[in-house]
C-alpha cells in the first residue's frame, strides 16, 4: 500500500482524560485508503528534545469528514507537544503504515476485538470496519479503573460492550481474560491490542479453544519503515520488523510460550 507523507490540519482536539487526547485531523484532498491496524508516524515539533517522529495506531478514518482519529496518550515530551495542538495547528505525518488485521471474506462467524489502555484504539476503526461488513462485533475492554476507559459510547454503536477493570470500578473486577463472557461465548476469531501480558493471555485463551487470532504488537518502532531495526520481533519466519511486515501479526506466526 502507498504511503504519504501530508500535512494534516487540527480539526478538534478533546481531552478525554487527564492522560489521553483524541486529535481529529484533516487534509484538503481526500484521504488515502488506510485499514484497521495500521499506524502512523506523526512528527514532533517545537520540542529540542525530541528528534524521532512517534508511532500512533489509526483509531478511526470518518469518511464523511475526511477526518483520520490518533487516541494519544502522554508519556513523554513527544506525545505532551502532540497532545497540546490546537484546531487549526498543522501535523505533518507518514500513513499509513504496517500492515494491519485480516478480515472476513463474508459476513460469518462471531468475532471478538480485545482491547486494554490505549490498545483500545485499533479496535473501534477494526469495529467499524467489520459493521459496515454486515457483522456486529463484540469488544472486551479492559483498564485500570473507570476513569481508563475511553470512547464506549463509539464502542457502543458498533457492537456489544463487554468492560473489566482492575479495581472493579466498572464492568467486572479483574482482566479481560477472567471475563464471563469468555466462558459462555465461543467465538470464530480473535483481534487484541493492548500491554504485552495481555496479549500472552489473550492468546494462550484462543490457542487452548483452537480460535484463530491475530495481536497488534507494540515494539518501540523509531523509522516506521524498516530501516532501524529497533521493533525486531522473533517469528517463525525468523527476525522481521514490526513496523513493517506488522504490527499485526497472527499468534502462530509468534514465538512467545503459549
Amino acid at each position: 500500500m502507498r504511503k504519504y507523507i501530508l500535512d494534516l490540519t487540527v480539526t478538534e482536539n478533546i481531552h478525554v482524560n487527564d492522560r489521553y487526547v483524541l486529535l481529529k485531523l484533516t487534509a484538503p484532498a481526500v484521504l488515502p485508503e488506510m485499514q484497521p491496524g495500521q499506524f502512523a508516524e506523526l512528527r514532533v515539533d517545537h520540542s529540542p528534545s525530541t528528534f524521532l517522529r512517534r508511532p500512533i495506531s489509526i483509531n478511526y478514518v470518518d469518511r464523511e469528514a475526511n477526518e483520520v482519529w490518533f487516541l494519544i496518550q502522554q508519556v513523554g515530551e513527544g506525545t505532551r507537544q502532540l497532545a497540546a495542538l490546537q484546531k487549526g495547528d498543522t501535523l505533518n505525518t507518514v500513513l499509513p503504515l504496517g500492515h494491519g488485521f485480516s478480515l472476513p471474506d463474508k459476513p460469518e462467524g462471531n468475532y471478538l476485538l480485545v482491547g486494554g489502555g490505549v490498545g483500545t484504539a485499533p479496535m473501534l476503526f477494526l469495529g467499524a470496519t467489520l459493521k459496515r461488513q454486515g457483522f456486529r462485533p463484540t469488544f472486551l475492554l479492559g483498564a485500570r479503573s473507570e476513569s481508563d476507559l475511553m470512547q464506549l459510547d463509539e464502542f457502543a454503536r458498533l457492537g456489544t460492550v463487554h468492560l473489566t477493570t482492575e479495581d472493579g470500578s466498572k464492568g467486572e473486577k479483574g482482566y479481560v481474560t477472567q471475563h464471563s463472557v469468555l466462558q459462555h461465548t465461543t467465538f470464530d476469531f480473535i483481534y487484541t491490542c493492548g500491554p504485552k501480558p495481555m496479549m500472552q493471555a489473550v492468546a494462550r485463551y484462543a490457542a487452548a479453544h483452537h480460535t484463530e487470532c491475530e495481536v497488534s504488537l507494540e515494539n518501540s518502532m523509531a523509522c516506521g519503515l524498516g530501516a532501524c531495526l529497533c521493533c525486531v520481533e522473533n517469528t517463525t519466519e525468523g527476525h522481521l520488523c514490526v513496523c513493517k511486515e506488522g504490527p499485526v501479526f497472527n499468534i502462530k506466526k509468534l514465538l512467545w510460550q503459549i
